[in-house]
C-alpha cells in the first residue's frame, strides 16, 4: 500500500471513529435526558415542576436527537457493509490473480503436475509429512520434488519461493508486472543480481 493510501485510510478512520463517537454522545445526551425527566418524577429531585410548554421542548428535542441517532446509525451502518463489499471484491481479485500468478510461474518454471501440487501446499504453508500424507507418497518424494521446485524457480527454500509471489503481488499495477520480462522470473531475478 502507497503512502498516499496509508495517509487516507488513516484520515478516513480517524473521521469515522469520530464521527460515530459524536453519535453515540448525542444518543446518551438525548436518553439521559429522558432518564433524567423520569427519575427526578419518581425520587422527587425537583422541588418545582418545569412548565408543559418547556418540558415538551426538551422531549421533542430529545425525541429528534434520538431518530438522527437512529438515521445517522443507519447510514454509518450502510457505509461500513459498502466497505465491507468492497472489501471482499478486492480480496476476491487478489485471490484470482494470485492464482493467475501461480499458474504462469509454474508453467514459466516447467513444474510438473506432481510438482505443482507439492509447490501449492508449500505455499499454503504444508509441512514435508503433512504433504506426504495428502499426497499418499514418502516423505523423501516431497522432499526431492521440493529441491526440485526451488532449483527450478531459483530460490533456495520455501520462504523465498513463498516471497516471490508476495513481491510481485504488492506491486500497485498488477497488469504492469505481467510484461515482457515477469518480475520473479530467473532473468528478472539475474538482471537485478
Amino acid at each position: 500500500m502507497s503512502p498516499i493510501s496509508r495517509r487516507f485510510l488513516r484520515q478516513h478512520l480517524t473521521r469515522g471513529a469520530v464521527g460515530i463517537g459524536a453519535l453515540l454522545a448525542l444518543q446518551v445526551l438525548c436518553a439521559g435526558v429522558f432518564l433524567f425527566d423520569i427519575l427526578s418524577s419518581v425520587v422527587g429531585l425537583r422541588d418545582k415542576p418545569i412548565s408543559w410548554q418547556l418540558r415538551e421542548l426538551i422531549e421533542l428535542g430529545a425525541g429528534i436527537g434520538l431518530l438522527t441517532g437512529l438515521g445517522l446509525g443507519a447510514y454509518a451502518l450502510w457505509l461500513v457493509l459498502g466497505e465491507r463489499n468492497h472489501a471482499e471484491a478486492s480480496l476476491r481479485r487478489a485471490s484470482g490473480e494470485f492464482n493467475e500468478l501461480l499458474t504462469e510461474r509454474f508453467a514459466e518454471w516447467g513444474l510438473t503436475p506432481a510438482e505443482r501440487d507439492v509447490a501449492l501446499f508449500a505455499i499454503k504453508g504444508l509441512s514435508t509429512a503433512e504433504i506426504a500424507a495428502l499426497r499418499e507418497t514418502s516423505e523423501g518424494t516431497v522432499k526431492a520434488q521440493t529441491n526440485a521446485i526451488y532449483r527450478k524457480a531459483g530460490v533456495s527454500g520455501r520462504p523465498q519461493l513463498l516471497s516471490l509471489f508476495i513481491e510481485e503481488l504488492m506491486r500497485e499495477p498488477v497488469a504492469a508486472s505481467r510484461s515482457e520480462t515477469k518480475p520473479g522470473s530467473r532473468a528478472t531475478r539475474r538482471e537485478a543480481a
